[in-house]
């Protein structure tokens, strides 16, 4: 079955992340810079970049090799007309984060937000780990449930409602136990929320050195 990514206008996808009532765009560029300035890679990869949201608070004179993933072409070829010549390389990938990544090169660093409420989490964290270079960083953004907002927010974009029947929530307990199984270690975890009161989940991952012992993490009582 055909993603409905696919069939999602890239100017009704950035509308509907900046809509008033959303601001999701912003907020998702502000965690990535955040997380840049601690960890400041030279090399970085970011999963459902669409079309490069965040790629310029990316400072270029640290970061020099920045890999972009998505699943729609047509995202890739603006974000390439938007950031073309910003980095001393800008590698653009149409790719589905459930298949392979082998052919992408390793990077310091991986951001992916908002990506497991659509994908199996087991298949694309494993995938991620071979992103991801050793003692490299991976940051999570999920959505948790929330008692006043919808999963996908309501909004004058029509195409935005295809996803509903395939978006699922993730808990990030559950999330965090098969990063583990996939060679992360968990580093940290926060909480956020947006004006639209929606609550975020921000959870950052160290892969493993080979041989490395990974905790699992422990279970709230």
């Amino acid at each position: 079955m055909e993603s409905p990514w696919l069939a999602i206008p890239l100017a009704e996808y950035e509308e509907h992340m900046c809509h008033p009532g959303i601001y999701q765009a912003g907020f998702l560029a502000t965690v990535l810079s955040d997380q840049l300035a601690v960890f400041g890679p030279e090399s970085l990869a970011v999963v459902g970049c669409a079309g490069g949201n965040g790629f310029d608070r990316i400072d270029p004179r640290v970061t020099k090799r920045v890999v972009g993933i998505d699943i729609n072409p047509d995202y890739l070829r603006t974000a390439r007309n938007r950031y073309a010549g910003r980095f001393e390389c800008l590698d653009l990938y149409a790719a589905d984060i459930e298949g392979t990544t082998t052919s992408f090169g390793s990077v310091e660093f991986v951001y992916a937000a908002l990506i497991f409420e659509y994908v199996d989490i087991s298949q694309a964290l494993s995938n991620l780990n071979s992103l991801c270079d050793p003692g490299g960083h991976l940051v999570t953004v999920l959505q948790l449930p929330s008692a006043s907002a919808e999963p996908v927010s309501p909004s004058p974009f029509a195409s935005l409602r295809a996803l509903s029947p395939i978006m699922r929530l993730i808990e990030p307990a559950a999330l965090a136990s098969v990063a583990v199984e996939a060679g992360f270690a968990p580093v940290s975890s926060s909480r956020s929320r947006v004006p639209s009161g929606k609550e975020f989940a921000i959870d950052v991952f160290c892969k493993a050195a080979t041989g490395d012992h990974i905790e699992r993490p422990q279970e709230k009582a």
